[in-house]
């Protein structure tokens, strides 16, 4: 009879925590907009978030110790004349921050250190070049200045923010409307996913394709694409009677997926997060009320189902807090800022562990915020792999070395008064053999001297 044998993996037990009312951003009129964005970007510094605005479109930047309830007057970004749909950091600057929106245009801001003690109308660069509204925006990962932006007019544009001009124009590509669009981890190459039904894995300083895959889900409603490990692709979207899926693809045999699991049958959007360290994929779905996390790995089926996070509201969107911004004293692989429709919950993904030494098995060394090219020399066709840092540097002893100390004094006391004990063993023996041999008046005589004696 066979047993079935537990795949073993140190995520296993992996779960999530909603941190405390007190800890949490309260008051905040999240945008009602249908946009599948994230509505949120995090860093070590500030969390922004796009909001409800009238007369255009605002988001609000605040830094990550700002918790409670926020003033209805508090300062936005406010320089759009239409909504916000999409907003992310700069991974180089944690000042730095894009928005893209429904006026066609891209902003860069330059949030000052405090937050906002102002409203914010002028950005440092205004980057036109669409002729729809802008809904997905990245930053390069390792080249300084890079953005990438996708419109509704089915173009994607990388532009070298310090020049303010777009450099790339791909414009032939799409057919229809682009759904997801990121970078693989050196930034030599965009995934991106659209309305037309294909996969598409492009050059990004040529506009070409490399390779595409028509169909990755027979499902009509929308897919999302991420890069995981060794350059294969995870894919989220919806089967023919709307089941939601995830799949694993191979890039250099687009075929066959690699796994293809059914979900759910839910009707929001899986938005994909990978951590490149840990080898686990994060699934917030528009709408749902649970984060699934999966770890991806070499061995079949290659997507291994860890756990899931539940909670009793909704999510309106969900910002991912980079891998420099964790607690690694508390084992924190993962942090989320999950948006309800009036604030901003933080939820925090620990690995359960009894040692208060800095687990190295969990904290590879990870992706830093200094750039390894600067965007002229990517234009001209340079790749940098990421410059890693030790997260060991964030990590605070919370045991101090207790120094180790032998006290003399109460040693010699400890051995006189052994040498005392073994003298009056003896005497308890020698008595014993006596006391059989005495009557019974004897024997009370006996007694009462040896217990003066003691």
């Amino acid at each position: 009879m066979s047993r079935k044998v537990v795949r073993t993996s140190k995520f296993r037990h992996v779960f999530g925590q909603a941190l405390k009312a007190d800890q949490c951003y309260d008051d905040i009129r999240i945008s009602q907009m249908t946009w599948d964005s994230n509505f949120c970007s995090v860093n070590p510094k500030f969390v922004a978030m796009i909001v409800d605005a009238s007369g255009g479109g605002a988001f609000i930047v605040l830094p990550l110790s700002k918790t409670g309830r926020i003033d209805m007057s508090l300062p936005t970004v406010c320089g759009h004349t239409g909504p916000v749909l999409d907003i992310e950091f700069c991974p180089h600057n944690d000042n730095i921050i894009a928005s893209g929106s429904e006026d066609c245009s891209v902003m860069i801001w330059e949030i000052p250190d405090g937050g906002l003690i102002s409203p914010l109308k002028d950005p440092v660069v205004k980057l036109d070049g669409h002729s729809k509204r802008v809904g997905i925006l990245s930053w390069h990962p390792t080249a300084h200045n890079v953005l990438m932006s996708a419109g509704c007019d089915n173009v994607v544009i990388l532009w070298n923010v310090v020049h303010g001009e777009a450099v790339v124009r791909i414009d032939s590509v799409h057919t229809d409307l682009i759904y997801s669009a990121c970078w693989n981890r050196n930034g030599s190459q965009i995934l991106t996913s659209c309305k037309d039904k294909k996969l598409r894995v492009l050059d990004p300083r040529k506009g070409s394709v490399i390779c595409e895959k028509d169909k990755p889900h027979e499902g009509s409603r929308p897919v999302r694409a991420v890069f995981v490990s060794d350059g294969k692709i995870l894919t989220t979207g919806f089967s023919r009677m709307s089941e939601r899926q995830v799949a694993l693809w191979d890039p250099k045999n687009f075929g066959e997926p690699l796994t293809l699991q059914e979900l759910d049958t839910s009707s929001g959007v899986l938005l994909p997060f990978f951590d490149p360290d840990t080898g686990i994929v994060y699934l917030c779905g528009k709408g749902d009320s649970s984060i699934r996390y999966f770890e991806v790995t070499d061995e079949a089926p290659y997507v291994h189902y860890l756990s899931m996070y539940s909670s009793k509201e909704s999510q309106k969107g969900m910002g991912y807090m980079p891998k420099r911004g964790l607690e690694v004293n508390k084992c924190e692989i993962a942090r989320f800022y999950k948006l309800h429709e009036r604030k901003c919950e933080p939820i925090v993904m620990t690995v359960p562990r009894k040692s208060d030494l800095f687990q190295e098995d969990l904290y590879p060394d990870t992706i830093g915020p200094e750039p390894s090219v600067e965007a002229d020399d990517w234009f001209s066709g340079k790749n940098g792999a990421p410059i890693l840092i030790s997260l060991k540097d964030g990590f605070v002893a919370t045991t101090k070395n207790k120094e180790f100390k032998v006290i003399k004094s109460l040693m010699a006391t400890t051995s006189s008064s052994l040498s005392n004990r073994h003298c009056v063993m003896q005497g308890l023996i020698h008595l014993k053999t006596m006391y059989k041999r005495l009557d019974k008046i004897d024997r009370r005589s006996v007694v009462k001297k040896y217990t003066k004696c003691i």
